[in-house]
């Protein structure tokens, strides 16, 4: 079909869509509807008398029409005389036609295009969208342990996160051990509260001595085979030896703890490195100079950002830090994930969707899951309920541990500290809080503080009515005789006296016993000496009118005439770390 055919049949064709314009003598994209003019016709006479237009390759030039009139193309014209015949007879005499208003065809073809950039771009966020969302889908790697958990319960979360040190597949080869299926080398089980405002990871040492059990396992045929459990074996061959799954850690980590595991994730050597990359890096701290052969990390003193293989070398070193075991190293860890954490729910993170997308692309490529949270939808949903916890009410913590008896002094292995996990566990149990625990006692601290600072407030006794006995436990020959002598004569708290060594020897710090009617002349000693507000105690009942305090001088004490309270400003150009950072230098 031509154009013209086209044009009959109520379709535009896009040659017929660019028209002349004689006030700006070029041509343009005409939007508007068919039938419509996209520029006003002008008089007749003047058209006929101004020089012919240039045409368009697309387009043919303007003809005459009989009374003087022109048409553009696609435009309908009206004859001299014919159905528009009045309009025509004024065209004929020389009048001129009303211009149609500019503004409300510029309105008009400044909607249309808007219109059609909107749906243009909404028709690219659907389908970029949906290919995205196949895209991170088809990533997720999923392993079926046998247990019915694709419900998300109103009740506590806990997630199990497993990072294997398998030696096979991308990322994973030329740490040693090469083709090794693997073990549950760094394990935390990570509980929410059911209320979602706290959260407690406990990291679980891989060197435990613990009981594996009976484990069912999915085969790739659709059969179910039972691994025989283990005894007395470490906790990280619950993952990979006799080919157990991730579900027989999630057993073990159940009949161990007495929690209920909602769901696992599993991560390799590669998952640490994309993860770390696509985040921007992860800030961490150490307190000495790391060069350790056996993770590679090399690392001086200090803060430092690392990501993909420096980042699953410091996670993976241990013999360079604390003791050179799994417990330091977990340490580590646990420094590690928290900093990362911060770094997720940044804004800087949140904010960024090239960040965002680089994020859940390593995450669902490197991580395998259980079926439960075996689609983008269902991780979405977990994501909406763990990130309902403010960081600051998020805990890590190490379940406790002693030596292994049986090793003798290797010092391999360990057991369960029953005394100390069995609360922990029942703690955690019952959703209570570690952080708020904390927060209890802060502000306990804080009230004794306030009790305490009170005692600094009020008057001061005169020196000549201050009465003292100094007693040494500094450590330092001589030092309350000193201190008597600097009294008397700088001071002149005359009523001071030189009482001896300390009873049992040398004492941390200086403290200040007095009687409640001794409180004005504790406030000037304090005041004299520098004392903080915890060197101060004050007993119940009064002392008698010449009865005398009890000072004594700890290790903290420097001198006479040297304040015991430390500065309230650190000396220029030491190294020091804000309080408010929560990353902990490995040692």
């Amino acid at each position: 079909m031509d154009a013209q055919g086209r044009g009959r049949a109520g379709g535009i064709d896009p040659a017929d869509q660019w028209v002349f314009d004689p006030e700006t003598g070029s041509y343009e994209l005409r939007l508007d509807q068919a039938g419509e003019p996209a520029t006003a016709p002008r008089e007749a006479s003047a058209a006929a008398s101004g020089p012919a237009p240039r045409t368009s390759p697309r387009q043919a030039p303007a003809r005459p029409k009989p009374g003087g009139g022109r048409t553009v193309p696609g435009q309908r014209g009206t004859a001299a005389g014919g159905r528009r015949g009045a309009g025509a007879k004024a065209t004929a005499a020389g009048r001129r036609r009303p211009k149609p208003k500019k503004k409300a065809a510029r309105k008009k073809k400044v909607l249309m295009w808007t219109g059609g950039t909107i749906g243009l771009v909404l028709v690219v966020c659907t389908v970029g969208g949906y290919l995205i969302y196949q895209h991170l889908n088809d990533n997720i790697d999923k392993i079926d342990v046998g247990i019915n958990n694709s419900v998300f319960d109103k009740g506590p979360l806990n997630i199990l996160v497993i990072g294997t040190d398998k030696r096979s597949g991308k990322g994973n080869t030329g740490y040693g051990d090469d083709g090794s299926v693997g073990h549950a080398d760094t394990t935390v089980l990570f509980h929410v509260s059911e209320d979602r405002t706290n959260a407690t990871a406990l990291s679980i040492p891989r060197d435990m001595i613990t009981d594996i059990p009976d484990c069912p396992t999915k085969q790739k045929n659709g059969s179910t085979k039972t691994i025989p459990g283990s005894k007395g074996v470490r906790f990280n061959e619950s993952l990979g030896q006799e080919d157990r799954d991730p579900g027989c850690t999630w057993r073990t980590v159940e009949q161990l703890t007495g929690l209920k595991v909602s769901h696992f994730m599993m991560a390799d050597f590669n998952a640490v490195k994309e993860l770390s990359s696509a985040v921007g890096g992860v800030e961490v701290c150490v307190a000495k100079d790391i060069n350790d052969r056996d993770s590679h990390l090399k690392m001086t003193k200090g803060r430092h950002t690392v990501e993909g293989e420096q980042a699953l070398a410091f996670v993976r070193t241990r013999h360079s830090v604390g003791f050179g075991g799994d417990l330091s190293r977990i340490e580590l860890q646990q420094q590690f994930l928290s900093s990362m954490l911060r770094k997720m729910k940044s804004g800087d993170t949140l904010t960024n969707p090239k960040k965002l997308y680089d994020l859940s692309d390593a995450a669902t490529n490197s991580l395998t899951v259980d079926t439960g949270i075996g689609s983008i939808s269902k991780l979405t949903s977990l994501a909406k309920e763990l990130r309902k916890v403010n960081l600051k009410n998020v805990t890590f913590a190490t379940v406790p541990v002693l030596d292994n008896p049986a090793d003798g002094k290797t010092h391999k292995t360990v057991i369960l500290d029953k005394p100390k996990a069995e609360p922990l566990f029942a703690m955690v149990r019952q959703d209570v809080s570690l952080t708020e625990e904390k927060e209890k006692e802060k502000k306990a601290q804080e009230q004794a503080d306030a009790k305490q600072a009170a005692l600094l407030q009020g008057p001061k006794a005169e020196p000549a009515k201050v009465r003292v006995k100094i007693l040494n436990g500094s450590g330092r020959v001589g030092a309350a005789q000193e201190t008597v002598a600097w009294m008397q004569n700088s001071k002149g708290v005359a009523h001071s006296s030189n009482g001896g060594n300390a009873a049992g020897g040398k004492k941390d710090k200086t403290l200040l016993e007095f009687a409640p009617n001794q409180a004005d002349q504790a406030r000037r000693l304090a005041e004299d000496m520098g004392l903080p507000v915890d060197a101060l105690k004050q007993t119940t009942a009064d002392a008698p009118p010449t009865g005398e305090m009890t000072l004594t001088l700890g290790a903290d004490f420097k001198g006479a005439g040297v304040p015991v309270s430390a500065p309230k400003k650190a000396p220029e150009g030491i190294q020091k770390v804000e309080a408010d950072d929560e990353n902990i230098c490995a040692k």
